[in-house]
């Protein structure tokens, strides 16, 4: 038991004196020095962050943009939340197959009312190799914001689908 204890008390003795191996030129990663700031030639094209579009704003969608998304299928829920400066419209649709991704809610007429009528489209980027799948995984939802203004204006919000739209009257 004795020895033990002596072993153990010697053991710890030299641990704690290896602490200056951190420091030492025999430790392999000690052998480059540490790292120092060094100057950067700059070019003279790059004014600007690569990774930052230059033509929009970072609040800003850019318009210039192609979506080449489809129609949904279905239209199963349409919903026109209040909030204190317009709506929200939410829509839940169902795709023919499972995998659509990118869905969004497409105003029509640049999101103006037509005669009282303001029209959505329901759209989404759908694979054509995915598998069918449960109603559960080709559920989709998207929403949109109206201003107070636009609802003003408006008398009835329709939802267009591929088969099927919804109204909902104010």
């Amino acid at each position: 038991m004795r020895s033990i204890l002596i072993l153990t008390v010697a053991s710890t003795l030299i641990v704690s004196g290896c602490g200056g191996w951190r420091d030492a030129r025999v430790n392999p990663s000690n052998w480059f020095g540490g790292s120092r700031p060094a100057p950067v030639e700059a070019d003279a094209s790059a004014t600007a962050n690569p990774l930052i579009p230059e033509r929009r704003s970072i609040l800003q969608r850019d318009r210039s943009e192609r979506y080449d998304g489809t129609l949904v299928a279905e239209i199963t829920a349409l919903a026109v939340e209040p909030t204190s400066t317009g709506a929200i419209v939410s829509v839940t649709g169902l795709t023919d197959r499972q995998g659509a991704f990118d869905v969004r809610l497409v105003g029509d007429n640049d999101g103006e009312p037509v005669d009282g009528l303001l029209r959505f489209s329901l759209r989404a980027l759908q694979p054509g190799d995915q598998g069918v799948g449960t109603g559960t995984a080709r559920t989709v939802r998207a929403g949109a914001y109206v201003s107070q203004n636009v609802l003003e204006r408006t008398t009835r919000i329709e939802v267009l689908g591929a088969r099927n739209s919804l109204v909902t009257r104010r």
